[in-house]
């Protein structure tokens, strides 16, 4: 069994092989805590390595010794086009660049439109897929099908942007109201569709948009790429702002200011005027901004940003966090300025090992071909080397790609708060959820599995009940790795 190697696109695959051994690798549990996914190049599995994107591997099958693997060859490097395009940047002016993008972007979809099945799109009515599919329409004598899913709760529909888009550039559109039942009713499938633990509640909607999409189409695009591209998550231009006006301080004041903030109950925005003030969100902005207040640089400040769990460790028993592109300094680019190195960041982590497995195992999961035009390399690649003023602008992020898509769908159409893919987890959690949560959190069962240090867990969890805080992620996150545990175990 030693001189077996085994390579498939899916874990699954692997588990039908008389070779397999499925030891969890319990280095993988503190990254999951962290990052809601298992980084590039771990997997859940001991000795199961994910091949970074963008790269080959070749195994002289005739040379090769027991337990010896080549080290991946890239055929195309993020990294690269990262530095060399801020080394070389494009010069010419901003209508110009709208030029250039405009016909990147317009080429790059004619590409992926290429299908002898049925061919559609995910539109959410924001920026990135309103683009996809206005050049789409754009190109097609027919109305392009395109789909989305819409809540009836409050701070989470996006569904009514989307029909107004779709109505202007009179697309074949399609939606569909789901309820909290529905929705809830897709969790305990995760586990399989995932193969591992990942734990981004936006798989939810995402699936059912992609089971929404399957009844019309067999390929889909999809507009995810925009955001790590051209500047458009909310970190790219506030986290440089914080970081001025706290940068300054004493350590011992940026302390106090976030003990301050950290000591908010969710409760207080249940009364008196405060009460006007309650968005889904509110608590958690401020806590994470608790937590931002208090780091000791830039660097820590985005890894604060993208955490969910800040010291995983505390959670685990007898583990240690690995090494990952985002915490490696040896893997970083060379980039000029800071928000510029959080885009890439994000470019080489997030996205391929959250966004993109996100959606290709949701389209996967019920036989949906899902494209990316965005992240045709010729749009990368210019995307690197525009500054980062036409990319963000007057705290406004992806502008250069807002002036594209202005040219096709009027502005007051797309203007309004970025509200993302989520669903109600930290309510649910309290409610519909309840039960089957203590379940798979019961000290006693965390204390036999041995992975989870089962007090910490527990703080968290009754927190959580009470509303003194809102533990929704970090739960989550726990709570994915539980149920998948025990799918697997019952397979």
């Amino acid at each position: 069994m030693d001189k077996v190697f085994l390579f498939a696109s899916e874990l699954k695959a692997l588990r039908a092989h008389p070779a397999w051994r499925g030891e969890i690798n319990r280095e993988a549990l503190p990254l999951l805590l962290r990052h809601d996914y298992v980084p590039t190049p771990y997997s859940i599995y001991k000795g199961i390595y994910k091949l970074r994107q963008g790269t080959l591997l070749s195994l002289p099958l005739s040379a090769a010794k027991a337990g010896e693997i080549p080290e991946p060859v890239a055929y195309w490097s993020a990294k690269a086009a990262a530095e060399q395009g801020t080394m070389a940047p494009f010069t010419g002016t901003k209508t110009e660049a709208i030029d250039k993008l405009d016909q990147l972007l317009r080429d790059a979809i004619k590409l992926r439109m290429e299908a002898d099945v049925p061919l559609g799109s995910f539109l959410s009515g924001g920026i990135d897929s309103s683009t996809v599919v206005a050049l789409m329409q754009a190109q097609s004598e027919r109305a392009i099908k395109t789909f989305s899913i819409g809540f009836r709760e409050e701070g989470y529909n996006e569904a009514e942007h989307a029909k107004a888009v779709a109505q202007h550039l009179g697309t074949a559109h399609t939606e569909l109201y789901v309820t909290p039942e529905e929705t809830m009713a897709v969790i305990p499938r995760l586990p399989t569709l995932w193969d591992e633990p990942f734990s981004d509640p936006s798989q939810v909607p995402t699936f059912l948009v992609s089971q929404l999409a399957r009844q019309h189409v067999t390929v889909s695009l999809s507009g995810d790429g925009g955001d790590e591209l051209f500047g458009g998550y909310n970190r790219y231009f506030w986290g440089r702002r914080i970081w001025k006006n706290i940068g300054w301080m004493p350590s011992s004041s940026r302390w106090l200011m976030a003990k301050a903030l950290n000591s908010l109950s969710p409760q207080l925005f249940n009364r008196g005027p405060l009460r006007k003030l309650k968005q889904p969100q509110m608590i958690d902005k401020l806590q994470k901004l608790a937590e931002i207040v208090a780091v000791d640089s830039p660097e820590s400040m985005y890894k604060q940003l993208i955490s969910d769990w800040k010291y995983p460790e505390s959670a685990i028993i007898n583990v240690k966090e690995p090494l990952t592109v985002v915490s490696d300094k040896q893997q970083w680019a060379k980039l000029p300025d800071f928000t510029e190195w959080m885009m890439y960041l994000d470019l080489v982590s997030y996205l391929p090992d959250d966004i993109l497995v996100k959606v290709d195992r949701a389209s996967m999961g019920v036989s949906l071909e899902s494209r990316v035009p965005l992240l045709d390399h010729r749009v990368v690649e210019f995307a690197w080397q525009l500054p980062l003023s036409v990319k963000i602008h007057q705290n406004q992020g992806k502008w250069l790609l807002r002036q594209v898509l202005y040219r096709y769908v009027p502005k007051e159409l797309i203007e309004r708060p970025k509200m993302g893919f989520g669903i109600p987890i930290d309510n649910w959690l309290r409610g519909p959820l309840r039960e089957w949560a203590e379940a798979l959190l019961n000290p006693a069962r965390l204390q036999r599995e041995g992975f989870f240090n089962h007090v910490v867990i527990q703080e968290k969890w009754l927190e959580h009940l009470s509303g003194k805080r809102n533990w929704q992620y970090s739960l989550w996150n726990v709570l994915m790795f539980q149920a998948w545990l025990e799918a697997n175990e019952s397979a």
